[in-house]
């Protein structure tokens, strides 16, 4: 495929098909600020309040501290595979589940990406509309033209957007739960139960919304950390966004939520830090507040689109930029239809599908064949394990919710796929004995 000048001169080459050389990979403070940029946002923040309104500070802390530490072993794990073999997501699929088959996991990722874009930018709108009383649907399209730009950009762009977002959201949001937290008491914080409304929210399910709320970009972080210069700053970069940037989200939400003790919160509302600095009533705040949420919440949509536009620019051979274009198109249009208001079944879908997906590519690249490539067009084994773990998930989604369902679905995919390739190796060794005699 020919050069795009303008791509590679100006803006910088992408390595949608290949892999990044180490003349081109970004130093550690670049793509931790990529990583940073990434969880460090509102909807992390808005995640803490549901967790502690509905299980208490308490549980919801140590849900937070598990479901972190849980992802940074998963996150890291996949991200190394990125740094060392150079490579996306796409490439790194396509040895594990075939040189067709990797279209699948890919394309099923990519597209839950969009989502995503699609449920930030429907976000943002519908903040500003309930702020400021601005037309949803303006608001909404504004928003997802400006998180191209900065996606269009490439990796440069989610690390300078990273650069604004995320000291914003430190001041603002450490203010908004310091603030929040003398004001009530600390022991009130602590202390506080959840709301009356409703049964309490099991473990397992407070469990799962943390690792499920950025598990589809976790997964695919070899977008990401193939810029890496190698293995130690991969595994920072990644520890910058979890547990660090992640929790810090999540704690910023759930302080405020247990600080208010509002009897029915809604995090997508004004009961969230956004409102909370609107509530101070003082213009100079609201204004920041107004700039923060755009380039907070455009840091977060551009990282997904990125994912997308890279997953979709791989099986559609040709280059992430254009493609970029076209989801932003049918993100935005999504987004007009609200979509943001499934957000808790979107995470219920994504504990399923996508846990055994990166479950399936750290056994096989790590345990069984370390050295795999693209050999094969389809790999029947990873897609039996793969549906296997989901089907475990769906069952215990249904029957055992008080369970994690993505903690449930990452291990039945593992095992499935050991288990698989024991079968097949045994089959191998029978149909060697008569040979060999």
């Amino acid at each position: 495929m020919s050069k795009n000048p303008v791509d590679d001169s100006v803006l910088g080459a992408e390595y949608e098909h290949g892999p990044v050389p180490l003349s081109a990979r970004r130093s550690t403070f670049s793509v931790a600020m990529v990583w940073l940029g990434f969880p460090m946002i509102i909807t992390g923040a808005m995640t803490g309040s549901i967790l502690v309104a509905g299980m208490g500070f308490k549980a919801a802390l140590l849900a937070m501290l598990i479901g972190n530490a849980l992802m940074f072993c998963y996150v890291g794990a996949l991200g190394v595979l990125g740094t060392t073999r150079g490579v996306n997501f796409a490439l790194i699929a396509s040895a594990v589940f075939g040189r067709k088959g990797y279209v699948l996991a890919s394309g099923l990722l990519s597209t839950l990406l969009l989502g995503w874009y699609a449920v930030q930018t429907g976000i943002t709108g519908n903040l500003i509309h309930t702020a400021f009383k601005l037309d949803y649907l303006t608001m909404t399209v504004i928003a997802g033209v400006l998180y191209l730009g900065i996606t269009f950009v490439g990796i440069r762009g989610l690390h300078w957007i990273g650069l604004v977002s995320v000291p914003l959201f430190v001041l603002l949001g450490g203010w908004v739960a310091l603030h929040s937290a003398s004001s009530a008491g600390w022991d009130k914080v602590v202390g506080y139960a959840g709301t009356d409304s409703g049964t309490p929210m099991a473990f397992g399910i407070g469990l799962t919304i943390v690792i499920t709320l950025f598990v589809d970009a976790g997964t695919v972080t070899a977008d990401f950390n193939r810029w890496a210069s190698d293995t130690r700053s991969s595994l920072l970069a990644t520890f910058c966004a979890f547990p660090f940037a992640n929790l810090v989200a999540m704690l910023v939400g759930g302080i405020m939520t247990a600080a208010l003790a509002v009897p029915n919160p809604q995090p997508f509302g004004l009961d969230n830090m956004f409102g909370y600095l609107l509530a101070q009533d003082l213009p100079w705040l609201s204004t920041i507040a107004f700039i923060f949420l755009f380039c907070n919440l455009g840091s977060v949509c551009a990282h997904c689109l990125y994912n997308s536009a890279v997953g979709w620019s791989r099986i559609g051979n040709g280059r992430m930029r254009l493609f970029a274009v076209g989801l932003a198109v049918a993100g935005i249009v999504i987004a007009a239809a609200n979509v943001w208001a499934l957000f808790i079944p979107w995470l219920s879908l994504l504990g399923i599908l996508v846990p055994p997906i990166g479950a399936i590519i750290l056994v096989d690249l790590y345990l069984l064949r370390p050295n795999a490539q693209i050999s094969a067009n389809w790999r029947p084994r990873a897609f039996g394990a793969w549906a296997a773990g989901s089907l475990v998930a769906y069952l215990v989604e249904t029957f055992a919710p008080q369970l994690s369902t993505a903690v449930t679905a990452f291990l039945a995919g593992g095992i499935a796929y050991l288990a698989l390739a024991a079968v097949a190796r045994k089959s191998d060794a029978a149909s060697l004995a008569p040979a060999q005699r």
